[in-house]
């Protein structure tokens, strides 16, 4: 039973497990959830309770399917969206632009979240993510502000 909670947690219900995409599948995962939030500081407790549960449950999915940072394990795309869209306006634009420019981060991984990636079990699973969210995070913010000053 403890083995199928980790993988239905860290498979993100089951996104992880799409054939293709697994990573922008659950990364959806941390679309609805946001949705469902209050904006404020809310999305950001919930990230950070999803980040440290995160290290914990993705730790134990890569000894249950016997591979480092399985494609399997989605837990991470979710609580790094939800850093992507801390604190921001709570507007659909917002929430499509940071899906997009998350996805973006994760996939390119700049510095220092490839490197991350070389940290022991789950923190090398889900640091890269949080890195990802915080560049999504500080480039929505700047595209707001630099809107703002043009219009």
């Amino acid at each position: 039973m403890r083995n199928l909670l980790l993988k239905i947690l860290a498979s993100g219900f089951g996104t992880g497990y799409s054939p293709f995409a697994s990573g922008t599948a659950g990364s959806l995962v941390g679309v609805i959830i946001y949705c469902f939030l209050p904006a404020g500081i809310t999305v950001l407790l919930a990230a950070i309770v999803i980040f440290f549960a995160g290290v914990f449950i993705s730790t134990a999915a890569e000894k249950l399917y016997n591979k480092k940072d399985s494609g399997r394990i989605v837990i991470d795309e979710i609580a790094g969206y939800l850093f992507s869209m801390a604190f921001l306006p709570k507007e659909p634009v917002f929430a499509v632009a940071g899906f997009i420019l998350f996805r973006f981060y994760d996939v390119v991984k700049p510095s220092p979240a490839r490197e991350s990636q070389n940290l022991k079990g789950g923190w090398g699973v889900m640091t890269d993510d949080l890195i990802a969210g915080i560049y999504t995070n500080l480039t929505l913010w700047a595209g707001y502000w630099i809107f703002k000053a043009i219009f």
